[in-house]
Formats: C-alpha cells, sequence, structure tokens
C-alpha cells in the first residue's frame, strides 16, 4: 500500500481531482492523509497557493499534480505508476469508421 499525505481545503476541485488521478494512475492501492491547511496559517502562508500537494513517506512533494505527465513521472519514479493505466488515459479512442449516409423518401439519413 502507498501511504502519501495530500495538503487540501474544504472545497477544492483539483484536489478531488488528483485524488481520482493517484487511485487510477497507482499500481497498488493508496491511502492518503489528508491535512487541512486552512485550519493554521503557517500552512495557508506555505501552501495556499500551491494546493493540492502530494507528499510521500520522505517528504518529497509533488504541486500541481493534477496534470497527468507530472504525476506519472512522479509516481514513476517511485515505482508506482500503472503503465497500463496510463496508456489507457492518455491514448485516445479508436474512432469508429464512418457509416455512410443513406436515403429514404428523398429525405438524406446518416447511418
Amino acid at each position: 500500500m502507498i501511504a502519501l499525505s495530500i495538503y487540501t481545503t474544504l472545497g477544492c476541485h483539483l484536489c478531488a481531482q488528483l485524488e481520482a488521478l493517484v487511485a487510477t494512475l497507482a499500481n497498488q492501492e493508496v491511502r492518503l492523509h489528508h491535512i487541512e491547511i486552512s485550519d493554521d496559517d503557517a500552512l495557508v502562508e506555505q501552501y495556499g497557493t500551491r494546493i493540492p500537494v502530494l507528499v510521500d513517506a520522505s517528504g518529497a512533494e509533488l504541486d500541481r499534480g493534477f496534470d497527468v505527465a507530472r504525476l506519472s513521472h512522479w509516481l514513476n519514479e517511485r515505482g508506482w505508476l500503472d503503465e497500463a493505466a496510463l496508456a489507457a488515459l492518455t491514448t485516445p479512442p479508436e474512432q469508429a469508421p464512418p457509416v455512410g449516409a443513406h436515403q429514404r423518401n428523398g429525405r438524406r439519413f446518416l447511418g
């Protein structure tokens, strides 16, 4: 299990996005310890414009982890990246072949 901390605050939509990405891209279960910055003036000063900030057990921080490239690089450096999940997330879906139009009663319809 991967144990991480996340500096966050109530209503942070980017924090929620980061949490979902971590759960998707990690190659094992992730336990997130939420650190609410609004309760501490020093934390607001340090992290207020940087949240969400992800922190590993060694204290290494990742700002802007909601960016898939930054998060996947950070996870990969630690051996925690699920390569298949990253490929599924970043590879555009194959487009279905176009279906031809047909006419019926003088009107054109897409099939």
